[in-house]
């Protein structure tokens, strides 16, 4: 199982930067939806099922977006925060 994790890893590590942002960005809807599903006229198990469906999504688009980019690509994703800031 573990060559299999790291086959993946190394996939998604190959893939480009804006790539990465663009997963990272899918998970900021998951989180909104895996919350605000809570408001929906349904069963309390339907509810407890939605909400572990979409955060886990949400993770799981959080950490591939984190492996696709990498260190270097969380550095130059903060800089660019930083520079929009400052202007």
């Amino acid at each position: 199982m573990k060559p299999l994790f790291i086959r993946i890893k190394t996939w998604l590590s190959g893939l480009s930067f804006r790539t990465g942002v663009i997963v990272m960005l899918l998970c900021i809807p998951f989180y909104a939806l895996s919350f605000l599903q809570m408001m929906l006229p349904i069963s309390a198990a339907a509810k407890g099922v939605l909400w572990v469906i979409l955060f886990g999504l949400a993770k799981t688009f959080q950490y591939g977006g984190l492996t696709i980019l990498g260190v270097e690509g969380v550095k130059r994703v903060k800089t660019w925060f930083k520079r929009k800031r400052q202007e």
